[in-house]
């Protein structure tokens, strides 16, 4: 019989050692969780699975890129990226919003036929539609179901946020939020319908509740560096009152600025001009 020494600390094996709970480990664990609860609710479980990513791309709360990153056995995946500086600015059900979107972007990747680099089709319209997003190029009702730059907005009494509702009471949440929030997000408004359920978990901002992050909000108009020396999180009024409206048609971005609230279509495609 051999007898351990007392004194001679025990090492488990690296499958038997108990997961520390790290930010990494928390906030992308989280997110994988978001993915399969949405795979299996509305998309049958047929998504294969992808590498989720955050990535802080100006102006854009996520993207989906086909097949791009590699392993060293040759295989491939797709990536699904969502941008952090939104995490706190905008309630939780539309983090997990523009996650679907994406994820109606790697089904159709898959399953079905993409439009164009960036463009929207109806195929994948249709798609969102399905699942509980309305496709708008403005974020509210009314907006053209296709076309380059995309948003939606979440359909009252839909799969979407049925499937939300079952989540957010399974004691999901995100645990790790940017503090210096890209508050122009809400200062320029997402419209959802997600947010005009009152009492449904998720559709407060974060940062309305956890005090770290209110502290690092300021009034509208007062810019804040952060403390790297990165950009501003509140951006400046703009005292000219004009906007920039970009064609959601034509492939080099035509552009314009005026007052706020002008309806522009493009003389070359016959394409709605939005607001940036």
């Amino acid at each position: 019989m051999i007898v351990a020494n007392p004194t001679t600390p025990i090492v488990l094996p690296a499958a038997e050692m108990p997961l520390r709970v790290t930010p990494t480990r928390a906030a992308y664990s989280e997110l994988q969780q978001a993915y399969e609860h949405f795979n299996e609710r509305l998309f049958a479980d047929t998504l294969p699975h992808c590498l989720i990513t955050l990535q802080r791309e100006k102006r854009t709360c996520g993207y989906f890129s086909a097949a791009r990153f590699a392993s060293l056995d040759g295989s491939t995946t797709d990536e699904i990226a969502l941008n952090p500086a939104y995490f706190a600015a905008v309630p939780i059900i539309e983090t997990l919003q523009t996650l679907v979107h994406e994820m109606a972007h790697l089904w159709q990747h898959h399953f079905g036929k993409p439009g164009r680099a960036r463009y929207h089709n109806e195929e994948w319209a249709a798609k969102m539609e399905a699942i509980g997003l309305m496709p708008s190029s403005t974020g509210r009702p009314g907006g053209k179901r296709t076309g380059d730059m995309m948003a939606d907005y979440a359909i009252a009494g839909g799969p979407f946020l049925a499937a939300c509702e079952q989540l957010l009471t399974a004691r999901f949440q995100l645990s790790w939020y940017d503090r210096f929030p890209a508050i122009e997000h809400v200062v320029t408004g997402q419209w959802s319908m997600a947010t005009q359920i009152q009492g449904m978990a998720g559709t407060t901002p974060p940062m309305t509740a956890v005090p770290a992050l209110a502290e690092a909000v300021r009034p509208v108009g007062q810019s804040v560096a952060a403390p790297d020396g990165g950009p501003d999180t509140v951006q400046p009024l703009n005292k000219s009152n004009r906007v920039k409206y970009s064609c959601t048609g034509c492939v080099d971005r035509v552009s314009v600025w005026g007052k706020a609230g002008l309806k522009l279509i493009c003389g070359n495609c016959q394409s709605e001009f939005v607001g940036d």
